[in-house]
């Protein structure tokens, strides 16, 4: 399939309603959207993965959400040596301008899990980034893969050294920190009374974790104590 075929397929896969959805989902972002449905795009992803996948990625179309993210998904099931798979994500991830497609990668990113220590080193060159996406993707990579005994005193450091305060940053590092209390309450929880996370954040990942099912109502109690005013 050439570009022009894929970018058909993405518009015979559209939605009307779910574009009117998804674009209420993602305000700001510079890319047009399309509707297409995860499902839908992640199976075209496949189907090219099956076929050139490199050639692909030598000039893919980016002028609309759904094609950004394609991409994405190409770049995490490519099945290469990791050094050359680490070129396609660096130079991807710069281009992520939506939560929805900082995720979506994310998760598909599994050879993290095999290879935590690889992936680790590009965490930890885009937590250091000052752009909005480029840090939710380290954060969000660090909720997906990293959230184990091993790591959490390392993503404490590196959380507690970032102060971008961008709204999708904020709400990454709470989601992580939340999960991290659901996981290590004793360990978070210590983490949580002295830790350099703005008003904002803290307040937030306090409420993440008490709107958690896996928190006792004890637990909710203390937690809601502890919100700054």
């Amino acid at each position: 399939m050439n570009c022009e075929e894929i970018r058909k397929k993405l518009i015979d896969f559209s939605d009307e309603k779910y574009k009117k959805f998804q674009s209420g989902l993602c305000p700001g972002v510079d890319r047009k959207i399309m509707g297409v449905r995860i499902p839908k795009v992640r199976k075209l992803a496949k189907e090219i993965l099956k076929d050139n996948p490199e050639e692909f990625l030598k000039c893919p179309k980016e002028e609309y959400m759904e094609e950004l993210m394609l991409e994405g998904f190409v770049i995490a099931g490519l099945k290469i040596d990791l050094e050359k798979k680490k070129e396609y994500i660096i130079n991807f991830v710069p281009k992520i301008n939506s939560w929805a497609v900082c995720d979506t990668f994310c998760s598909s990113l599994k050879d993290a899990d095999k290879n935590p220590e690889f992936f680790w080193e590009i965490i930890s060159k885009f937590s250091k980034s000052k752009k909005e996406y480029e840090i939710r993707f380290a954060m969000v990579m660090l909720l997906g893969h990293y959230v184990k005994e091993n790591y959490i005193k390392e993503i404490y450091k590196i959380i507690d050294n970032i102060k971008n305060e961008e709204y999708y940053v904020e709400m990454a590092i709470a989601w992580l920190v939340a999960e991290m209390y659901i996981k290590f309450p004793k360990e978070t929880m210590k983490y949580l009374k002295n830790c350099k996370l703005n008003n904002f954040t803290y307040n937030k990942a306090l409420q993440k974790a008490r709107e958690s099912y896996r928190v006792s109502d004890e637990e909710k109690e203390i937690l809601n104590k502890m919100k700054r005013k």
